[in-house]
């Protein structure tokens, strides 16, 4: 009888040094009793920062920090493969691997510094070193505890666009090149260990999914092989009632839908990357978030549907860092005839520099349309709005105007969140009970979440507050009669699907 397949990811603390990757073998170990197992991993924990940090250094010309970084990369692969590797033959293979790639890191960063300038692409090449020395450590680690397992680039699987920092793969050209590279290794009962965030346009050139993407590139690998089930395994034990961080009673959420896990992803909630799920909704594949160093707790399950009879708010997520931008004067040509185009033209615009448009709204007060973006690309954003709309509107007051602010978005995420009406109406008087002043509301389109802008200064009593009120954690709250809150400044309206991740 034909094993099921299992796609497994192991995030960057999971194989953050030697012991931690001894961990994942023991779970890999197990599961492949059972299935056949495919295995995406990480950078090691902080690698791929420090990668970063040195292209910026080569750009500002700071070999002495280059060598330095890459030095002490260096080591700290070196002693994870004195610890795991004992054959001398196969721990000579391997750091010869390690260091091919360590000159290809630093021979680019010595390039950006003869020409003073880091290109996109060239920035992909070093960040996605992480993954590249991970993979043949953690294949040798399978190997030396006597389970076959040999080392993939994903360059070699995933193929996608040029767009390098947030390259989208294209589906089909990968799904071959995955049934041909990877499918006669599980045949073999082999298991391959998978680069994570990184892919290759067409022409082989290097191109990274963006921050978090190897859980893309498990989702990716999974619909391409009509895996059975993904698993991404990471530090924290399934997806949470809110960030323990901010929340000190945040439990863990046992199965969740497809919609609901996509718009925590969406909003904030950092164990899951936010297009992760994109891959796999159209066949139903399950998606479990475990801990690797709790491996024995069921985690979370994400499903097509969610649990049955299982309605209401699941969870709370916070963007601690959005932007609320303000284009001032846009809806005075033509009155409301022109406001239509603008809010085009405003979408376009956004879509054009990578720019998540989390929420949009028409603004009255400032005559003109408000958005939210992640704080990242706001910058990028406000410049192009600013270019956008510099030569043919014009206010009555004076010229146009582009200009943002810093507010969180907090969201409420359960099925039908449209018919919760007591659910909204008790999360407003936890906030008004807090003096927490309301910025916004947002009703998404799915139906299974509504958004709060507030002060960034107000998030994380906002968060516990709700969260205590909603009595997430299983806690009766010392609930406040419900009243009549202030309106907001504004009703928005969001459409996840309409830009991609930054």
């Amino acid at each position: 009888m034909k094993k099921p397949l299992q796609i497994m990811k192991f995030g960057g603390t999971s194989v953050g040094d030697a012991s931690c990757i001894e961990r994942v073998v023991g779970i890999i170990r197990n599961a492949a009793r059972e299935s056949s197992v495919a295995v995406v991993v990480s950078a090691m924990s902080g690698v791929t920062n420090r990668l970063i940090e040195a292209a910026n250094e080569s750009r500002a010309g700071g070999d002495v920090a280059v060598t330095e970084i890459f030095g002490q990369l260096r080591k700290r692969h070196d002693e994870v493969v004195m610890a795991l590797i004992h054959s001398e033959d196969e721990r000579c293979r391997l750091k010869r691997k390690l260091d091919d790639l360590f000159a290809e890191g630093e021979r680019l960063c010595q390039a950006t510094i003869v020409v003073g300038e880091l290109t996109p692409r060239t920035l992909d090449a070093i960040s996605g070193l992480g993954e590249r020395l991970c993979a043949p450590l953690v294949a040798a680690a399978l190997l030396e505890a006597g389970i076959g397992s040999e080392a993939v680039d994903a360059t070699d699987l995933v193929i996608t666009d040029s767009y390098h920092g947030g390259a989208e793969p294209r589906i089909d050209l990968t799904r071959v090149r995955c049934r041909t590279r990877v499918t006669p290794v599980l045949q073999k009962g082999i298991v391959p260990v998978v680069t994570g965030f990184i892919g290759a346009t067409e022409e082989g050139i290097l191109t990274t999914l963006g921050r978090g993407g190897s859980d893309y590139s498990a989702t990716i690998l999974g619909a391409a092989l009509d895996a059975d089930e993904v698993v991404i395994w990471s530090d924290v034990t399934g997806l949470l009632t809110a960030d323990p961080k901010l929340v000190a009673d945040a439990c863990t959420i046992s199965e969740i839908s497809y919609g609901e896990a996509a718009e925590l992803a969406y909003f904030g909630a950092k164990v899951l990357h936010p297009k992760a799920l994109r891959p796999v909704m159209q066949i139903g594949i399950p998606i479990w978030i475990k801990n690797t160093f709790a491996a024995d707790e069921s985690g979370t399950k994400i499903t097509p549907a969610g649990p049955r009879n299982a309605r209401g708010v699941k969870a709370l997520t916070a963007i601690p860092d959005a932007a609320l931008i303000t284009i001032a004067g846009v809806g005075t040509q033509g009155g409301r005839k022109g406001l239509p185009d603008a809010w085009a033209r405003t979408v376009a615009t956004a879509a054009a520099v990578r720019a998540d448009v989390l929420l949009i709204s028409q603004s009255t007060s400032h005559n003109g349309i408000c958005l939210v973006v992640a704080s990242s690309p706001a910058k990028r954003t406000v410049e192009a709005l600013r270019q956008e709309f510099s030569q043919d509107l014009v206010c009555d007051r004076s010229e146009c105007t582009v200009f943002d602010a810093a507010v969180s978005v907090i969201t409420l995420v359960g099925e039908n969140m449209g018919a919760a009406s007591e659910t909204v109406a008790r999360a407003f008087t936890a906030l008004s009970g807090e003096n927490v002043n309301i910025l916004a509301t947002a009703q998404g389109l799915s139906d299974c979440s509504m958004a709060f802008v507030v002060p960034q200064q107000d998030m994380e009593i906002a968060l516990g507050s709700i969260h205590r009120e909603l009595e997430l954690a299983g806690l009766p709250s010392n609930r406040r009669p419900v009243t009549a809150a202030a309106s907001p400044s504004a009703i928005w309206n969001y459409e996840s699907e309409q830009a991609s991740a930054d």
